[in-house]
């Protein structure tokens, strides 16, 4: 173990709770400036307060429920998946003194959580006892499967240089070099795996239009909005590793490492959100022709690059 502090049982889901908490909420106001933007409306100080609008609409609207659904699963998905996206934050280090659960195989953990991830949104799709969130809940699995692939060999690539499976380690290894340099496939790989692990923008389909709404096509009320929360913590949690992993973590010069670590995950969710009003959406079929026919072979590409950058 590395000598980083650890935040006690009681302070550690209390931080990484916060993190998921703001973060979410910017993520609502980037999607918000993003959607006003690209309809040319202009930006105005209300955007700051419209997710909370919207939030509380749905805190009060009356909840649909449909003819028998398993009502302990659907109320555990959105639960499940945010638990999953703590878990995975926590395991990112923010400076070189501090991570929330500083574990030895923190890639491996990352690991877990994106293919839990995939259970918990198959879940959400499943529960209701409606026919389109299960034909959503499906096409997730097959495209979040393939994502896996993807990500198994980026991941692999950023541990190469540090020789360890350890967050702090693979940041400690970016001193001189972000890995988003020595080996700049890897990021646009893992943006594509996050875009797709959350569904978020032109990977959208567990929750698209085309099947009225997909896992959330019967989700109303509170329970929509848990699930949108969960959603965006999911997103959160992915830029912040994405910023450990790729971008140097905590160093950068002048500013305290967590500055920087907050200022890379925040770059980074501005551009996953962008994504979704600047990149049309791609068919689940397509998609996953081009995981395995093009973006798994560059990703071992990568893995390539990252190994023969790695031999002394």
């Amino acid at each position: 173990m590395s000598p980083a502090l650890h935040a006690d049982v009681w302070a550690a889901p209390l931080i990484v709770g916060t993190v998921l908490a703001v973060g979410a909420y910017l993520v609502a106001v980037l999607d918000a400036a993003a959607t006003r933007v690209v309809a040319g409306t202009g930006l105005a100080p209300d955007v700051l307060i419209e997710p909370l609008r919207r939030a509380a609409l749905l805190v009060v609207q009356q909840r649909v429920v449909t003819e028998r659904p398993d009502a302990a699963s659907w109320a555990l998905a959105p639960a499940a998946y945010a638990g999953l996206a703590a878990a995975g934050l926590a395991v990112v280090p923010w400076s070189p003194s501090f991570s929330v659960a500083d574990v030895d195989a923190g890639i491996v953990v990352w690991g877990t959580v994106e293919s839990l991830a995939v259970v918990a949104v198959f879940l959400h799709g499943w529960s209701p006892n409606s026919h389109q969130p299960l034909m959503a809940a499906y096409r997730y699995v097959a495209v979040g499967l393939s994502c896996l692939l993807v990500s198994m060999f980026v991941l692999i690539a950023v541990a190469l240089p540090a020789e360890s499976l350890a967050l702090n380690a693979i940041v400690d290894a970016q001193a001189g070099l972000w890995n988003v340099v020595r080996h700049p496939l890897g990021l646009p790989l893992f943006a594509v795996v996050a875009l797709g692990i959350t569904f978020w923008g032109p990977m959208d389909l567990a929750d698209g239009a085309d099947l009225s709404g997909g896992t959330s096509a019967e989700a109303s009320g509170s329970q929509r909005l848990a699930w949108q929360g969960a959603r965006a913590a999911m997103l959160v949690s992915f830029a912040a590793l994405g910023s450990a992993a790729f971008l140097g973590g905590w160093h950068g010069p002048v500013l305290p490492g967590p500055v920087w670590m907050a200022a890379k995950t925040a770059a980074l969710l501005a551009l996953l959100v962008a994504a979704g009003h600047l990149v049309a959406r791609v068919r689940a079929e397509r998609f996953v022709t081009w995981c395995w026919t093009v973006l798994l072979p560059l990703a071992f590409l990568d893995l390539v690059v990252a190994g023969l950058g790695a031999l002394p």
